[in-house]
């Protein structure tokens, strides 16, 4: 039998074998005879032989020598071992052409064994029951109307989000395990979303999962793949949305790796100068080469198709893009135009951004992407990437030095909560206060904010609403929901005892109620890549730190005027222009999670008085860093 056809090489050298997660690497299946068995295919060109050891030989380095398949310089080498049975681990032994051994894991390995091993186990991932046929049917028809519906992504670290105590092990929950608590949260608080980091099998816990050994395996650490399968679909029942973090920008030097993988370079670039990341200590993949970008398609294909994921959060883009990316001179290479952009990675992203999002319908593609490069999420024809978002950086930089400052020098930068709607219309921008804000001493958000005491938690509870009432779809880091004091590590769970402590617990129902009014008013997310969605009431209120917006919905109905007062000063007869005379319902009042007995008045109906440049008003007591939302 011959498992890896000479059609199969001529795809893969074409870079369009998008089935090739289901030829190369460890298949259960029959061969010519009728004897069950494994047929174990790798890619390894500048290999002088290649053998398959592991459990099913006893390591046995020359029992079980592949075949290298016509046509040879493809370098495919491939053999069928009856003996080999599911769940056994194995390795690929690469025979270098200058006589070394390589002990490899295999690339397209469908799981892995559980670290600090780095074998691979064959394992079989068809046959999975799912249940979330109206989800992905859903998935589908949004697609039409992509950008008009609300994302609230909530980013999560399965192995701190919550441990079991008292284990002798890392107390990681299973993916199954997961599957319950994990839904439950995320639906009682009103996310759409859960971004899982980590989740493609690494080495190293401290690297968060972003140096990749696995592009196809889901880590061991929870589980097996059919264990993140019963995950997935578990949420998609419960009508959440699954996005990974993805990382096609680097991959680690481990022994056991990709790194000159056949003892040559193969899946990085060969010249150092642009294949090597000095300050990450990592490789680059080679974009300009067929199979890489093969490779790499295949591992976004197989996460969409063998696990029904909703999208990728693509990691690092930057880097891919600039040839120079943190790097001094000297230490790379020029295009061949004499600029520093990657030709070969602009190409990549516009490939797999519409092959994916035109093949798998509202599978989103975002992007980390920290520069100004033009049309991330810009259509190909327009010589656009075709990302379906990017995450607004800048809006979270300029949001993050506002929300530190004390709230008398909040005047002298009030252009930072301003300067992101004058750029709005550029990208589909997602607003990010992700993993990376609350590490490394930037502390957590709520050591961020000024004052002492109540104040800390009033300034991130206005920070919080401003955030989501602002143009662009939302993602917030898990733990940060409650107000989470200590810096998030993976190494422990989060404090969730601190929700015995009012404060935390006024947080976390006060992000509740943010994440259930964003999902049931459309003008909340309907309009958010243009001006057709967002007014301006009064964006000039420097002198008391306060902003004032009205969010549209497509239909006129339903309306939000926002009004956000980021000092202690409190403004009992406070005067808003509005847009309309029609009465306004309050519908979110900050007040009242800390003072019980305040009352104030539901319904306001706009009056003859002119205010903030508009005809009309009305008068509502805006308390110390108050936050009031009106539907009209």
């Amino acid at each position: 039998m011959r498992n890896f056809t000479e059609y199969d090489m001529y795809l893969f050298g074409q870079g369009t074998n998008y089935d090739l997660f289901r030829k190369l690497g460890a298949h259960i299946c029959k061969d010519d005879q009728g004897r069950k068995g494994v047929c174990f295919d790798v890619w390894a060109p500048h290999a002088a032989s290649v053998a398959v050891i592991g459990e099913f030989n006893g390591w046995n380095e020359t029992s079980h020598y592949m075949t290298r398949l016509t046509p040879q310089d493809m370098g495919i080498f491939e053999l069928f071992v009856p003996e080999a049975k599911e769940g056994q681990l194995y390795k690929f032994l690469i025979y270098t052409g200058d006589g070394r051994k390589l002990y490899k894991a295999d690339p397209f390995a469908t799981t892995a064994e559980m670290r600090p091993g780095t074998a691979s186990r064959i394992c079989d991932v068809n046959g999975y029951k799912w249940t979330d046929t109206d989800w992905m049917k859903k998935r589908e028809e949004n697609d039409v109307h992509y950008y008009e519906k609300p994302v609230a992504i909530y980013e999560v670290h399965p192995g701190s989000w919550m441990r079991h105590p008292g284990r002798n092990d890392d107390g990681f929950y299973t993916y199954r395990e997961l599957a319950d608590r994990l839904t439950d949260y995320v639906v009682d608080m009103g996310y759409t979303h859960v971004e899982l980091m980590g989740i493609a099998e690494y080495p190293y816990d401290g690297s968060w999962g972003y140096q990749v050994t696995g592009y196809y395996a889901p880590t061991s650490r929870y589980g097996t793949p059919q264990d993140f399968m019963y995950l997935v679909n578990h949420l998609h029942k419960a009508g959440i949305g699954v996005i990974l973090d993805w990382v096609p920008a680097h991959f680690p030097k481990d022994a056991h790796g990709l790194a000159d993988f056949d003892g040559q370079p193969l899946f990085e670039y060969a010249d150092p100068r642009k294949g090597e990341h000095p300050e990450w200590g990592t490789k680059i993949f080679d974009y300009g080469k067929t199979e890489v970008k093969n490779f790499l398609i295949g591992s976004a294909i197989n996460w969409a198709e063998t696990y029904h994921i909703d999208g990728l959060r693509v990691d690092a883009v930057a880097s891919m893009l600039y040839l120079d990316y943190g790097k001094k001179p000297g230490q790379w290479i020029p295009n061949k135009f004499g600029g520093n952009e990657n030709l070969e990675a602009i190409e990549f992203f516009k490939h797999i951004n519409t092959l994916m999002r035109g093949r798998y319908k509202g599978f989103l593609m975002i992007a980390e992407e920290s520069t100004a490069w033009p049309k991330i999420t810009g259509d190909v024809e327009d010589n656009g990437l075709a990302f379906s978002y990017k995450w607004n950086m800048g809006w979270m930089h300029d949001f993050l030095d506002y929300m530190k400052l004390d709230p008398f020098f909040r005047k002298d930068n009030h252009n930072k909560l301003t300067f992101a709607m004058s750029y709005n219309e550029a990208e589909k921008y997602i607003l990010v206060l992700s993993h990376d804000e609350v590490v490394h001493l930037k502390c957590s958000m709520l050591n961020k904010m000024p004052g002492l005491g109540p104040d800390k938690y009033k300034n991130l509870m206005v920070g919080y609403a401003f955030m989501m009432a602002h143009s662009g779809k939302k993602l917030l880091f898990m733990g940060q929901d409650f107000a989470q004091l200590r810096e998030w590590s993976e190494e422990r769970e989060l404090d969730w005892y601190l929700l015995d402590e009012p404060y935390h617990q006024h947080v976390k129902d006060w992000m509740k109620e943010l994440l259930h009014n964003y999902t049931k008013y459309p003008a909340f997310y309907e309009q958010d890549i243009n001006w057709s969605g967002f007014e301006w009431i009064n964006a000039d209120d420097n002198y008391r730190s306060i902003y004032s917006f009205v969010r549209k919905s497509k239909n006129g109905k339903n309306n939000i005027l926002c009004v956000f007062n980021f000092t202690p000063m409190a403004y009992p007869d406070y005067r808003v222009g509005t847009l309309s005379t029609k009465q306004h319902r309050l519908i979110l009042d900050s007040e009242t999670y800390w003072d019980e007995k305040r009352k104030v008045k539901k319904l306001y109906k706009p009056e003859a008085v002119a205010c903030d440049g508009k005809k009309t008003s009305f008068a509502y007591p805006l308390a110390p860093y108050g936050v009031a939302e009106f539907v009209y």
